[in-house]
């Protein structure tokens, strides 16, 4: 059964997260050198007018995950009467566990201004340590109990329906067993309103004009951007506060784009085959319709806004987190507008969770005239959409 968890009331939540060092793998009392822990996960934003990310409501529409995953209902997520909105979707992150011989982890992830959405195996979500008692109560998830298992049979949840989640299995990572729960990775995902580590907007010559924050220290690039059945992407090195690219001609392939990414990757630590598993993972949503940025947050970021503790402690840890920012281009503009305007139900399901914060970009064009009806409308096609059936027993194999 699909268990979403209701009832809970978010009080405050969308303060800005200073983006300061901490220590890693804090309180970890012991150590074990043969335990190699690796991470990855995505920071999903939306940039507006004036290339800031701008707030949206990441839980609208329906779930994209397996039954057997916990989740809080989004509609008990609740910021006095509206529906709960942030800046950031924190998506998919998974921690991989190595190691040759059989032992008991615990693993805690805090995120002080965020909140923890859902998760799987079972976990204890806990007030994030940096809010006060009357404000984020989801803000901290912890797995007791790790069973770090090598040579274990595998026999993993699954359902009828496919789904993105089991992409991220396929590694050479040690299977792992939480009360009676098996599994190849933890798994987690969030939402916050935090002030990331650049901004991006087009000017009126197509370029797009990405500015960082000193010290980012950001500095590869992928500007990707799909129209009409065609894609095209941009690779950038280059350091520095401010960075102007030209947007691509259309005329690349996914699978070239998915070995740059992978590549990306890899170069930040990951094993070749968690890589893989990762654009595996996001092969429709990181490369449908739109235009968007793609970025490697800085490690520094991922600690400070996102502390992970593991005791014991690990040998070594790698966390690389993909920043993922959305360009409404003038083309994007115009189509949603003129969607909007003749109730286009194909193109405003295209833009799905998107709709409502692009619809935003479009209303702030001095030119503009909007509706609020029919955007209203919009949001409630978008949000009626249905992609899973009931959710029954999971099966194993």
């Amino acid at each position: 059964m699909f268990k979403r968890l209701g009832g809970m009331v978010l009080a405050a939540v969308t303060a800005a997260a200073a983006m300061g060092l901490v220590s890693r793998e804090v309180g970890a009392t012991a150590q074990s050198p043969d335990l190699v822990v690796h991470e990855w996960g995505t920071f999903t934003s939306i940039a507006g007018p004036d290339g800031q990310a701008v707030e949206w409501r990441p839980l609208n529409g329906p779930s994209d995950l397996p039954c057997f995953v916990t989740a809080l209902n989004p509609s008990s997520l609740k910021i006095g009467s509206a529906a709960l909105r942030a800046t950031v979707r924190m998506e998919t992150p998974v921690l991989y566990f190595y190691s040759a011989s059989e032992q008991t982890v615990r693993a805690s992830v805090t995120f002080p201004k965020g909140v923890i959405s859902e998760w799987y195996p079972q976990a204890t979500i806990r007030p994030g340590t940096g809010i006060p008692s009357t404000g984020n109560p989801l803000g901290r998830i912890q797995w007791d109990d790790v069973k770090v298992t090598p040579g274990m049979k595998e026999s993993f949840p699954t359902e009828a329906d496919g789904s993105h989640y089991y992409a991220a299995r396929e590694t050479d990572a040690t299977p792992l067993v939480v009360g009676g729960q098996q599994e190849k990775f933890l798994f987690y995902r969030g939402l916050a309103s935090i002030q990331l580590p650049l901004s991006t907007t087009v000017d009126r010559e197509g370029r797009v004009s990405v500015e960082q924050g000193a010290g980012s220290g950001i500095d590869t690039f992928i500007l990707f951007e799909r129209r009409a059945g065609r894609i095209g992407y941009r690779v950038a090195h280059a350091a520095g506060k401010h960075i102007v690219l030209d947007r691509p001609a259309l005329t690349a392939s996914v699978q070239s784009l998915r070995e740059e990414l992978r590549g990306v990757l890899t170069a930040e630590g990951l094993y070749p085959r968690e890589a893989a598993a990762m654009v595996e993972t996001w092969r429709d949503s990181w490369f449908e319709d739109g235009a968007r940025l793609f970025y490697v947050f800085p490690r520094s970021a991922v600690d400070a806004v996102l502390p992970l503790q593991i005791d014991p402690k690990p040998a070594d840890v790698k966390r690389v987190f993909v920043g993922r920012m959305e360009i409404v281009t003038p083309e994007i503009e115009s189509e949603v507008a003129e969607a909007i305007r003749t109730s286009n139900q194909a193109v405003l399901r295209k833009y799905g969770r998107f709709l409502e914060p692009i619809s935003h970009v479009v209303q702030s064009r001095p030119a503009a005239r909007y509706d609020q009806k029919r955007m209203d409308d919009a949001m409630k096609l978008v949000a009626s959409q249905s992609t899973k059936s009931a959710c029954a027993a999971p099966a194993a194999r």
